[in-house]
């Protein structure tokens, strides 16, 4: 069985909206679990009346009903035994009917479980990818990998297995209890005056257990996070010998979350007892009962056995909620943490009637932005600045002044509080968002790459690019040389985040990345900050092939790799302080010129430090 990749629901609607799409595609598949699940029912409500054959017709010797006789009568032999063979020919058949419903049941409801967990994996995964930068600047990693793996998981399980059986015992409850009435109407009231009290208490109980799971589902989640950090970090764990520091946190993380488990397992251990100790109590007033009605020939051996049958029966799903009361917290806690990510609307509005750019010139301008992560820190305050199309424009400032919010706002990574930026002379908002993107570059500090070849990583800034496409890319970038030294050229694996390779080497491959994509923006993050002289060099000159005919912004803390920009922003508390050519700003004797001492010094000879010089430029 499969499942057409195509089909799979993208989030973009309630839960219940949301499920719905997601059992769409198994509906031929649920017709055939609801017709297993009838008979699946029809057996076990069947099972029982064989014994009470026995017991009646045969050894007690009470007249056989005309059905038992017609049917006997086909059968060789004489008597009563032929009473017995029916009873063991029909406990055969109905355990065959019940085996077989019992497979189809389990195996579709297994697969109907996992594609639509399958389904749902991908539909948490593709709303986290859509949703903006400033929902991860308040949200673990490690919480959202523990809701995609392991909470799915758990609402898998719970629906492939428990719900199965919930299922068909309360679909079994109305026929026992026609059947049951039937019987004996004054034992069968004793079961349906129980329940309710029963059940009322499950409930209310179960809201402890849930409290308890949830806790326990939270801890679990920040030992993931403990995990994931440790491992992501293993090169600096190392390099400072703070192995032992972090086992010390995950075994805190574990120890909470073994304290939290332990919280809940008093919580339900309690339920089950209490369940069976009434079901028992029920069950023996029935026994007790029947005998008496048995010896006075008021009821048959054969209907009180069917009776305390279809009595165990009826409490079962009161009897399974209580067993199963953690495995349905957990679900329950699991669908909760998936619709705490599904119901989050953060996501960048596409105006009804936004445009596609075409192709872009690249002149930008930011009218009186204003912008803040946090309402009481803002970061950019009345911003204004423009750029021409093709200008190399360079952005400098402290820590903290607003550089790499700048170029987010670009994107639409965030969008600004107040003011606009326009593109061309259009607002970013009347562009759809993709489309905008799609036509900006992008070369950060640490160039990310991802699980696959050489070839997969340059190609992922296009995907549709040609072969010839990316080797050029990676000529024009400075790697081709380097990747035909690889062991298989441009289908070599890269390592994890590419940390095989040397910082150089990364850049290099990211900057293809962007030349092949072919912007007519280029935002550049410091590209060269964490490399050694040889390898900012060979960066530099693909940079410089790189910008080419395109608009380059760069943010720069290294003041030589911007000396050639038409033009430098210097920002301060959110605002531009001082813009204008290199010695402009050196003559002006302000804060670029003050960041320019400290980075070489009075009278420092800048000959031999590396800067961009744009190809034609």
């Amino acid at each position: 069985m499969s499942k057409d990749p195509g089909t799979m629901p993208r989030c973009r609607c309630s839960m219940g909206r949301l499920i719905s799409r997601l059992l769409r595609p198994y509906r031929k598949w649920l017709t055939v679990i609801l017709l297993a699940m009838a008979l699946e029912t029809a057996a076990s409500l069947a099972a029982p009346w064989p014994l009470k054959v026995v017991l009646d017709n045969v050894i007690e010797g009470s007249p056989a009903p005309s059905w038992l006789t017609w049917v006997a009568a086909w059968l060789p032999g004489d008597g009563v035994l032929r009473n017995a063979a029916v009873a063991a020919l029909a406990t055969v058949l109905i355990a065959v009917v019940g085996a077989l419903a019992a497979y189809f049941d389990n195996y579709y409801t297994e697969s109907v479980g996992q594609w639509v967990a399958n389904d749902l994996r991908v539909a948490v995964y593709d709303h986290l990818e859509h949703l903006p930068l400033a929902y991860y600047d308040t949200h673990e990693t490690g919480t959202l990998l523990s809701t995609v793996i392991d909470d799915i998981s758990t609402i898998q399980g719970f629906a492939s297995s428990a719900t199965l059986g919930i299922v068909v015992d309360l679909l079994t409850i109305g026929g026992m209890l026609g059947l049951m009435f039937w019987l004996k109407w004054d034992f069968a009231l004793v079961a349906v005056g129980v329940a309710p009290f029963l059940l009322l208490f499950v409930v209310r109980f179960r809201k402890a257990v849930k409290k308890a799971t949830r806790e326990v589902r939270r801890r679990e989640s920040d030992m993931v996070g403990v995990v994931q950090q440790g491992l992501e970090s293993i090169r600096v764990v190392n390099a400072f010998g703070r192995q032992e520091l972090e086992e010390a946190h995950l075994l805190e993380a574990s120890q909470a979350t073994v304290e939290a488990a332990l919280a809940a397992r008093r919580v339900k251990s309690l339920l089950s007892p209490v369940v069976a100790v009434t079901v028992s109590v029920c069950t023996a007033f029935v026994l007790w009962r029947g005998a008496s009605l048995v010896l006075a020939s008021a009821m048959t051996v054969g209907s009180l056995t069917v009776f305390l049958s279809y009595l165990s029966k009826f409490f079962k799903p009161v009897q399974d909620l209580a067993k199963m009361s953690g495995t349905i917290a957990q679900a329950t806690v699991g669908v909760e943490r998936v619709r705490g990510i599904l119901d989050i609307d953060m996501s960048i509005r596409e105006r009804p009637d936004a445009r596609e750019p075409g192709k872009l010139l690249g002149a930008i301008e930011f009218e009186a932005v204003a912008f803040a992560y946090d309402q009481a820190h803002p970061v950019l305050a009345d911003l204004s600045f423009s750029i021409a199309a093709g200008q190399f424009v360079g952005i400098v400032g402290t820590t903290g002044s607003g550089k790499s919010t700048v170029v987010s706002l670009i994107p639409r990574f965030y969008d600004p509080a107040a003011g606009r930026i326009l593109v061309d002379g259009v607002d970013v908002r009347d562009y759809k968002l993709q489309s905008l993107r799609d036509r900006i570059g992008f070369v950060l500090q640490d160039t990310v790459l991802f699980r696959g070849t050489v070839r997969s990583n340059i190609a992922y800034g296009r995907p549709d690019a040609s072969e010839r496409e990316i080797v050029e890319a990676a000529r024009l970038a400075n790697a081709h040389d380097f990747i035909l030294r690889m062991p298989h050229g441009y289908d070599t694996q890269v390592g994890e985040r590419g940390l095989t390779l040397s910082g150089g080497e990364r850049q290099r491959i990211g900057i293809a990345r962007a030349i092949i994509r072919d912007s007519s923006i280029l935002i550049l993050d410091e590209p060269t900050a964490s490399l050694d002289s040889e390898s900012e060099k060979q960066v530099i000159e693909a940079l410089e092939r790189a910008t080419k005919g395109r608009t380059v912004i760069t943010i720069a803390h290294r003041l030589s790799t911007i000396r050639d920009a038409d033009k430098i922003l210097v920002l301060k508390g959110g605002s531009v302080a001082e813009q204008g050519s290199h010695d402009e700003l050196v003559g002006l004797d302000g804060i670029y010129a003050g960041l320019h001492r400290i980075q070489l010094g009075p009278g420092a000879a800048e000959a031999g430090r590396p800067t961009i010089r744009r190809a034609g430029g």
